[in-house]
């Protein structure tokens, strides 16, 4: 797959969880931007292993929100809790889930519907 419609993807990615914030309060955009928190995380693994396939990104991807969401049980560092949050939420990990599955299901489509050749 192509670097630069997953480049633009990870951009649309950044804006669409932005805009959820700014948009609506409450559980919607936490939730929202955990599932898309995870979808950035796949679309960075795409740029770095362009040839993956969409099941090993999705389980990546999965793997490494869940990993940074256990860690948050044993402390982040200051400097890192904007990026990677400080208090552990057990429902985090379902919307990462759901991120992950997401990512996959459109990864999927596209490589689909991409024309032969």
């Amino acid at each position: 797959m192509s670097r630069l419609p997953v480049a633009l993807a990870a951009l649309v990615t950044i804006g669409l969880g932005l805009g959820v914030r700014m948009l609506w309060d409450g559980p919607v955009p936490k939730y929202a931007g955990d599932a898309l928190y995870t979808v950035l995380i796949y679309l960075l693994v795409l740029l770095a292993l362009p040839r993956v396939r969409p099941w090993a990104a999705a389980l990546v991807s999965a793997g490494l929100s869940w990993a940074i969401e256990f860690a948050q049980l044993t402390g982040i560092p200051a400097m890192l809790r904007p990026l990677l949050g400080s208090t552990f939420n057990p429902p985090d990990l379902l919307w990462y889930a759901i991120g992950a599955a997401l990512a996959w299901a459109g990864h999927t489509w596209a490589y689909r519907s991409r024309p032969a050749g």
